[in-house]
């Protein structure tokens, strides 16, 4: 019998997750069905989103319970199958979520050709993360030639997405990151026209400087005093794909000062924005083959790079994601669970 080790919800964070609310135990799994595969994970993606599930406020998608293996994207190995469509040795994408094995049935896994791009990018730039900024930004945002796109969490793997498409459709990309380390490889890595540091004091003047002439499109992952300095720079007709808000993610309270939400409205109204917000699962049916296509197109062209940050081990899963949610990471986010047996 097979035993797998995860991590479980024990507890409704309040504010930043601390490790008492996780729990590990090792538990057995249950015996194959039919159409089932065993699977042994290799990298589980690590991503904001994560945070919301681990409340029971009302959002897109259900909490977790109590006791609940925590949710997330994973690349795992096939150890045993009784479906027709996997053996073992095959490498799959599937949502085996916080532990080291899992049983899935086959229905809801993809396989993977490691001949085609690393294995880790099913869950970051050829994944999820990527389909996010492809969606967000060419479904909702469309950038014309020539205008200005600004994204926020730039050095992200939604962000760094977002810039690097905007350029390949001819716009200019400005970037929005924390700390001048962030901002050189926003510029060196990833091709952006400017980078601007949200931590700097002098934030507000510098993204004045770098958008002389507007912002056309603002792809929203943080909210905030980032938000707050975009709007005053915003240009009719201006679109903001709201893909998430991370800076709010562990309030406890609501901000303080004057309610800034009319002001927010009559911006939307004076100068007919278009605020959508969006969850990429919405765009599959209709867009997801031509992402698969554009993007690995535009990674073979040199048109888009990537970053991979690859934590080892399981058990620093915690510590990882609470970096995560505060910038520590530089690029796509990854626990390898265990050894991948693709790389070279």
């Amino acid at each position: 019998m097979t035993t797998t080790t995860q991590i479980r919800l024990a507890a409704y964070p309040v504010g930043m997750p601390q490790d008492s609310d996780f729990e590990t135990v090792t538990v057995d799994l249950p015996a194959l069905a039919d159409g089932q595969v065993l699977l042994r994970t290799i990298y589980l993606s690590l991503d904001p989103y994560m945070r919301g599930r681990m409340s029971t406020a009302k959002s897109y998608a259900a909490s977790l319970q109590l006791g609940d293996v925590i949710v997330g994207g994973t690349v795992c190995e096939v150890l045993e199958s009784r479906s027709p469509y996997f053996a073992a040795g095959d490498i799959v994408l599937g949502y085996a979520g916080w532990q080291t094995h899992s049983v899935a049935d086959a229905k809801h896994l993809r396989r993977l050709d490691p001949a085609q791009a690393p294995v880790s990018t099913a869950v970051g730039v050829l994944g999820m993360p990527g389909f996010t900024a492809y969606s967000g930004l060419l479904v909702l945002g469309k950038p014309k030639a020539g205008e200005t796109v600004v994204v926020a969490a730039a050095a992200g793997p939604v962000g760094s997405a977002v810039g690097q498409i905007a350029r390949a459709k001819g716009a200019r990309a400005v970037g929005i990151a924390g700390g001048p380390e962030k901002c050189r490889i926003l510029l060196e890595t990833y091709g952006f026209d400017a980078a601007i540091d949200h931590r700097s004091p002098t934030f507000v003047d510098d993204l004045a400087a770098a958008t002389p002439d507007g912002i056309d499109v603002y792809f929203e992952n943080v909210g905030g005093a980032v938000t707050e300095a975009v709007l005053d720079r915003l240009n009719l007709y201006a679109r903001m794909p709201v893909c998430g808000l991370v800076a709010g993610y562990n309030a406890t309270e609501a901000p303080a000062g004057p309610d800034q939400l009319p002001g927010f409205f009559r911006k939307v109204l004076t100068l007919s924005l278009t605020v959508r917000g969006f969850i990429q699962s919405d765009f599959v049916p209709t867009h997801y083959k031509d992402f698969q296509r554009d993007m690995s197109g535009w990674i073979r062209g040199g048109q888009v790079h990537y970053l991979e940050d690859i934590v080892d081990g399981l058990e620093r899963a915690p510590e990882a994601f609470r970096g995560l949610l505060t910038g520590r990471n530089v690029g796509k986010l990854l626990i390898r669970v265990g050894d991948d047996p693709t790389a070279g």
